[in-house]
């Protein structure tokens, strides 16, 4: 089994405002991506080099409510009051090429897996079945993508390169032990940092210099 950072998860009111928030901090637009109908959600892109990037989702206004609570916590209260302040990196997003057997071996982190698609993209995902972060989003949802196509592929190049993710989480050891198992390589630029207080920060390099996207506690 393998397992690679596939992506980063920047949430917000609004595409348009998540989108003026990245491009103030780092200098680069990001691209239209589409629309999840399952989720009431849709998203913006920003290629990171091969094999990843980062997405800022939102709720859909034109979408009719989903049937479930959408992914990312997006239907938390806590969530809702923290995107009232701006945009914010919440959570990330792990490629795995055997997502029912990590589901055999953590069904509590990886949640119910959906098959979902959006134009020619094919993929499976974990979510949980009230929206919630696994492991309060210190542990990446997981992803496998079906077939050869992956967003990262078409998406132009930016100039942006992930240095280095931080999740920081009570028992970040044993989180850190377990994405081991599930085949996250040491090179991987991953790190678990024993903490109080679960969140995430990311490093970026882009254009404008090095980037901070700033420490965002976990909601929902």
């Amino acid at each position: 089994m393998s397992l690679a950072l596939d992506h980063l998860v920047v949430a917000a009111r609004t595409l348009e405002e998540g989108a003026a928030w990245l491009e103030a901090r780092t200098g680069v637009a990001t691209v239209p991506g589409g629309r999840h109908a399952l989720m009431g959600t849709h998203n913006r892109l920003m290629g990171l080099g091969p094999g990843a990037y980062l997405e800022i989702i939102a709720i859909d206004p034109d979408a009719p409510a989903p049937g479930r609570p959408r992914w990312f916590a997006l239907d938390s209260t806590a969530m809702r009051e923290r995107l009232a302040t701006g945009p914010a990196l919440v959570h990330w997003v792990a490629r795995t090429d055997d997502i029912e057997a990590a589901r055999a071996a953590h069904p509590g982190l990886v949640g119910e897996v959906l098959s979902l698609s959006r134009g020619d993209f094919r993929w499976r995902i974990g979510v949980a079945a009230d929206g919630s972060f696994p492991a309060g989003g210190a542990f990446p949802t997981l992803i496998q993508w079906d077939g050869e196509r992956h967003p990262a592929t078409g998406l132009p190049e930016t100039g942006c390169r992930l240095e280095r993710l931080t999740a920081r989480a009570p028992g970040a050891g044993p989180l850190l032990g377990t994405l081991r198992a599930l085949g996250l390589p040491e090179s991987a630029p991953v790190s678990l940092v024993e903490s109080e207080v679960t969140g995430i920060s990311a490093v970026l390099h882009a254009p404008r210099g090095m980037v901070l996207l700033p420490e965002s506690a976990a909601r929902g």
